[in-house]
């Protein structure tokens, strides 16, 4: 069954889905039933290449795929289907993807109806003005309520679902009718107002051989082998070498037309020279206003990486650097602590993305890393009127030269089982939350908006709100603005030794909190020493916590049976000396577990 080209015949469109409710099983689904993977190259999670994305059941990086389906019409449609992250970590690559569709399908559990993620990325399909079709999977489960999902669908979001598709992924039920859906209800890619070319890069990622490969959607002109393009972000110009389409695994073509999705390689060896969101143009005679919506991506939070074995850290250069070619959006500077040596300072987007990225170093790279607490990028306006960014403790100015400090805050949306109301409303005190509306979701549900301190949500929120609700409440947050907030340093000395590995910038009223947990926590990681060991927690010059590491002691009198007392005081004498003398040059050694372990110290 062959495709002719014709506009009217395509149909781009995404799935939107919270994390777990199907959307990796019916993307395999929709592959097997248009014959686009033969049935023994079939397996589940099929858009999903990284072992951790299937280990996690996430999908982090898009996948864009392209399918070929003859309706019931008698017509061969082409659809063009892009996978999306569902995290709220990878909103950017969700709103870049959606950019290039027409149309979504929304994924809703139908056991577990409506989550806080779902909510986020449909609302940036609205934003889009983007065709939006409701589909209830998981109906064969016991607990499905497809009414009740429906109502909330209705309630939460405000579409129609009256007319929504029922299905189950897992048995393939109603996977023919999404297909004939998305014909009916999807509008064909717009006609081009002129031939000059415009393509939207919503993706890109590095092969070793053959350089930076880009995932263009077409807006208006062609592509093919030879032609001279040129990327408008970043102004570089190259000749294009290869065209194609994924099916799912890279096929080429001779020629990408209009409203079409597919990829270009052109000798690209940085991935800092292609941006998501960039628009694609030819080289002469060009398009003279980029395509809409591009913002360079900025990192939230950052964290220090560093190798356990100090000649590693070439080692660790090279896969961060092998790393970024897979994902622009990580940041990476160089820096070195007293404590732990050299190593690298990195952005992320948010926790999930350093864990992910953590892990990809320990098993694709074999790395031993540690990293320091994640902080975030605080405004410090000095006395003078200038203002520095820092997301690095060790960079903080000197409290008596700076006149205020602002902390990044988020909104953010929980949706959790009214009956967790109370441990919600504490958790959010806890972590210095305001409370701005709640909303019934029908059903007994509740939405939550609250506004937190970025720093209070990306060490442990989503732990401690998973345990209080028992695993069902969700949240996603998304940056508001900056406000003016008491922060400090909190510096930890180990015997009278500050370790810049451990200092932290906290917000005033956690600072006794957090220097007492840290310091009994180091109290109990820290191998005792022949000498005491104090272990304090200090801001400026002022001591607010304190525990003490006692000395381990050598019976020295052991050797001694019998005989008068003044020969065992000699010898105590003797130790005491020595431990003084011990303590003026002893040098403590604090082992990687410990920073492990301060990381997860509990306020």
């Amino acid at each position: 069954m062959a495709f002719q080209y014709d506009p009217k015949y395509i149909r781009n469109f995404s799935i939107i889905a919270h994390i777990d409710h199907g959307k990796s099983t019916i993307s395999d689904r929709l592959l097997q039933v248009t014959g686009t993977v033969p049935e023994r190259e079939m397996q589940e999670q099929l858009l999903d290449d990284m072992d951790l994305e299937r280990e996690r059941g996430i999908t982090i990086k898009a996948h864009p795929v392209t399918m070929y389906y003859e309706a019931k019409d008698g017509n061969t449609y082409q659809f063009n289907f892009i996978d999306t992250p569902g995290h709220v970590d990878f909103s950017y690559e969700v709103s870049r993807s959606l950019s290039a569709c027409e149309g979504a399908l929304l994924i809703v559990d139908a056991a577990q109806g409506v989550q806080a993620q779902t909510l986020a990325n449909v609302h940036l399909a609205i934003e889009r003005d983007l065709e939006i079709l409701p589909v209830l999977n998981k109906i064969d489960l016991p607990a499905a309520d497809p009414e009740e999902a429906k109502t909330q669908i209705e309630e939460i979001i405000g579409l129609e679902a009256q007319n929504a598709i029922l299905c189950s992924a897992k048995t393939g039920e109603g996977i023919g009718d999404i297909l004939e859906r998305i014909i009916t209800d999807t509008p064909p890619p717009k006609p081009p107002e002129d031939e000059v070319l415009r393509a939207l890069v919503f993706d890109s990622h590095y092969d070793p051989y053959r350089g930076v490969m880009v995932y263009v959607r077409l807006i208006s002109g062609e592509i093919k082998k030879g032609t001279q393009i040129k990327l408008m972000a970043t102004d570089k110009s190259f000749e294009v070498l290869e065209v194609g389409v994924f099916s799912p695994n890279a096929k080429p073509i001779d020629i990408l037309r209009p409203g079409e999705v597919g990829y270009l390689i052109a000798n690209i060896r940085k991935t800092s020279d292609v941006k998501v969101g960039d628009t694609v143009t030819s080289f002469r005679l060009g398009a003279s206003e980029p395509l809409p919506g591009f913002k360079l991506i900025k990192p939230v939070v950052f964290a220090g990486i560093y190798p356990i074995d100090t000649s590693e850290f070439e080692n660790l250069r090279d896969a961060l650097v092998k790393l970024q070619l897979n994902d622009s959006a990580l940041h990476v500077e160089q820096e070195s602590s007293l404590a732990l040596g050299f190593g690298f300072r990195c952005g992320f987007l948010g926790l999930l993305h350093l864990e992910i990225t953590f892990e990809r170093l320990q098993r694709e790279f074999d790395l031993d890393i540690i990293t320091t607490a994640p902080s975030v990028v605080y405004k410090v306006t000095l006395s003078n009127g200038e203002e520095k960014k820092i997301d690095n403790p060790a960079h903080y100015p000197d409290p008596a030269i700076i006149d205020f400090v602002e902390e990044p805050w988020v909104v953010s949306h929980i949706m959790t089982p009214s009956d967790f109301l109370g441990p919600i409303m504490a958790l959010g005190t806890e972590k210095r939350g305001i409370l701005d509306k709640t909303e019934s979701m029908g059903g007994n549900r509740l939405l939550l908006t609250f506004r937190f301190p970025m720093n209070e949500i990306i060490t442990d929120f989503n732990d401690k709100l998973k345990s209080v609700t028992r695993g069902y409440g969700s949240f996603d947050y998304e940056f508001d603005r900056y406000d003016v907030g008491s922060v400090i340093k909190l510096e930890i000395k180990v015997n009278d030794e500050v370790v810049d590995a451990f200092s932290c910038l906290v917000h005033t009223t956690k600072a006794e909190a957090k220097g007492r947990a840290i310091c009994k926590k180091l109290r109990d990681v820290i191998p005792r020493q022949q000498f005491k060991v104090p272990i304090q927690a200090a801001i400026g010059g002022k001591i607010i916590a304190r525990e003490t590491l006692s000395a381990l002691s050598k019976n020295v009198t052991a050797k001694c049976y019998g005989g008068d007392i003044t020969r065992k005081r000699k010898l105590w004498e003797k130790q005491k000396k020595g431990k003084k003398k011990m303590k003026e040059i002893g040098k403590v050694t604090i082992p990687q577990s410990a920073f492990m372990a301060v990381l997860k110290a509990e306020e």
